[in-house]
């Protein structure tokens, strides 16, 4: 699929739902700084691995902020989602599963790896990293996330083909992808 983007414009954020800016000062050693940041919520991500297709489930998905800041118009991540629930983190991934990949498992299928932060630079945001396995039974619908909210297409990615998307710098990948691929190889295959 082709994300095909017009009119993109930006302005000023005033009363963000998903991100509030900020400016934070402070005294650090006896110098006075100030530092630009934002307030993000934290999130689930999950490396999906279809043993069915021996290949990692992840989505293609158009994020404007790479869009605008490195006019790329695509992302290839995991699946993932904000804690923005009053639910477990493992019912939040579940749902999310479902939601951007069409595949039904249930929390306590999930392995949790290890959780870590990103953006520390400006949001300092805490992701909770999962590992499930699925095969084709599992598939309940074709995905796609929330339809008006989000633009996700799944792709499947046959393992081997793994590092040719992590190290290839043409291609827009996150951290949590790269160090998800990582882990599986030391401790899975």
């Amino acid at each position: 699929m082709d994300f095909i983007v017009k009119d993109f414009r930006v302005k000023p954020l005033q009363n963000g739902h998903y991100l509030k800016a900020y400016l934070a000062t402070y005294i650090i050693n006896g110098e006075k700084r100030d530092w630009e940041l934002v307030k993000t919520g934290n999130s689930v991500a999950i490396l999906i691995y279809n043993k069915s297709n021996n290949t990692f489930v992840l989505v293609k998905q158009f994020r404007p902020a790479v869009y605008f800041n490195h006019n790329i118009n695509y992302t290839y991540e995991l699946c993932a989602g904000l804690l923005d629930k009053e639910l477990s983190l493992e019912e939040i991934a579940a749902e999310e599963v479902l939601e951007e990949t069409g595949f039904k498992v249930s929390p306590n299928e999930l392995k949790k790896i290890t959780a870590f932060f990103t953006s520390v630079g400006s949001s300092g945001s805490k992701q909770h990293l999962y590992f499930v396995e699925v095969d084709e039974s599992k598939r309940v619908n074709l995905g796609g996330g929330v339809e008006g909210e989000e633009m996700i297409e799944v792709i499947e990615v046959p393992i081997k083909d793994a590092d040719s998307i992590i190290y290839n710098e043409d291609i827009a990948t996150t951290p949590g992808l790269m160090f998800a691929f990582e882990w599986f190889k030391n401790n899975y295959s």
